[in-house]
């Protein structure tokens, strides 16, 4: 696989299509150009995907998004672009691409968007972290 920046997404079987399960990945160190003054936009970008038959392979994840570098684009545009190239290239369940984008005038920008796969349904969320390691669960608790 190249060392130089692509737009090109390997990709690879999902080891566990018969379940939902989530793949949470963060990008820190996002860089893009403001398209109006050519500025560096800094952003931490993060992926959260409930795959279906293909996951996307991590190196080429990082060699898509080191592409964006030198290209200028406005937040709202790349945020919505790595959304649209990772649902072409492994159609998840789910995707939702979180932009958090850096202080630049005093503001901060963050940019939310999702994919839905069509009939899929979401199971309710289990949430374990009232739970204390060790402690008994206790019903009402």
């Amino acid at each position: 696989m190249s060392t130089k920046p692509s737009k090109h997404l390997q990709t690879f079987p999902n080891p566990a299509p018969e379940r939902d399960f989530h793949i949470h990945m963060q990008v820190p160190e996002f860089t893009c150009l403001c398209p109006l003054t050519g500025q560096p936009d800094f952003a931490r970008i993060v992926l959260d995907i409930i795959p279906d038959k293909k996951c996307v392979e991590l190196k080429s994840l990082k060699l898509y998004m080191w592409s964006y570098r030198n290209e200028g684009a406005f937040h709202e545009k790349v945020t919505n672009t790595i959304l649209d190239d990772v649902v072409a290239a492994i159609a998840p369940r789910f995707l939702r691409v979180t932009a958090q984008w850096y202080v630049r005038g005093g503001i901060y920008t963050n940019v939310v968007v999702e994919h839905h796969k069509r009939g899929w349904k979401p199971r309710p969320r289990v949430d374990l972290a009232h739970f204390e390691l060790g402690q008994p669960a206790v019903a009402g608790s």
